[in-house]
């Protein structure tokens, strides 16, 4: 792959590539000294060490694939601590020129931000999904919808919600390679109002590794709750997993849920929108750290 295509991939998404591509290397060198000492028994602490399970909680972004190959960041670690950051080539860290760290930054946040509007898809965020009007603020989306019975309220937080859709396959000698796209699946409370009453439903994404056979549902029940006025601690929740003890409990409340608008469908876009809203406030990150470092 040449270096210059791969730097057309925003950073983030550049991460994610050079993990995968770093682990190809490091598992090519090991396996040939294995078969040169025949000690077998040495690759498994290492595959414990490069190898990450996905977590439950999908909070895991792949902004963050980047600190889990350390052998390689020891590596680079060592070259920058021996070579100038200013491009003069020192090794013994005679300066030629200087550069702030302000500077660098800045030139390298110019770059970012341009990089990632390249990437950008959705260039205004929607102020509707399937009938729900949505309201925004900071990283929090409310979305709501009101019949003649009652209110429908749901909300979600986009902090810590974007996680790789499926684990990419990176060929280190395509020019263009293929990089997992970014999705955002947060978790959102649902909230149904009937004058003063309101039956509170928390509800997560389920990975597809994690669907039973037969069944496709895009979100699981986490916690419901029923109460009166205003949410407060004392207030009583059964968790999913009792739900999903008792029979059929747990598909009607869901079959509950689907006649309310809450269908699969529903859900899938309620991620495409908060993709695209997460996208947007990460990209407004970088340019209010840009103007911040550079005095403006």
């Amino acid at each position: 792959m040449s270096s210059e295509s791969f730097r057309q991939f925003p950073a983030r998404n550049r991460l994610c590539c050079t993990f995968f591509i770093n682990f190809h290397k490091m598992n090519s060198i090991l396996k040939a000294a294995i078969r040169l000492n025949g000690i077998r028994t040495v690759l498994h602490p290492v595959k414990n060490l490069v190898s990450v399970s996905r977590p439950q909680n999908q909070i895991l972004a792949a902004r963050n694939l980047w600190y889990m190959t350390s052998i390689q960041s020891q590596k680079l670690s060592a070259i920058h601590s021996n070579l100038c950051s200013c491009g003069c080539g020192s090794r013994k860290g005679v300066h030629t020129k200087e550069i702030s760290a302000e500077k660098e930054l800045v030139e390298f946040l110019t770059e970012e931000i341009l990089a990632e509007r390249k990437a950008q898809k959705v260039k205004t965020i929607p102020t509707e999904i399937q009938g729900f009007t949505a309201s925004l603020n900071g990283a929090e989306v409310t979305l709501t919808k009101k019949t003649d019975s009652e209110l429908i309220k749901i909300t979600f937080n986009v902090n810590n919600s974007v996680d790789t859709d499926a684990e990419p396959e990176v060929n280190e000698n395509l020019d263009k390679p293929e990089i997992g796209e970014l999705k955002s699946k947060p978790s959102f409370k649902v909230d149904l109002v009937r004058g003063d009453n309101t039956i509170s439903v928390l509800c997560s994404f389920v990975p597809p590794s994690e669907q039973e056979d037969g069944y496709n549902d895009s979100f699981g029940i986490d916690e419901l709750s029923i109460y009166s006025g205003e949410w407060n601690e004392n207030v009583y929740s059964v968790s999913g997993e009792v739900l999903d003890s008792v029979r059929y409990l747990y598909d009607l409340i869901l079959n509950y849920l689907e006649e309310k608008g809450l269908t699969n469908e529903f859900v899938d876009k309620l991620s495409e929108y908060s993709t695209a809203y997460e996208h947007s406030a990460y990209i407004g990150l970088l340019e209010g750290l840009s103007k911040f470092v550079a005095g403006k």
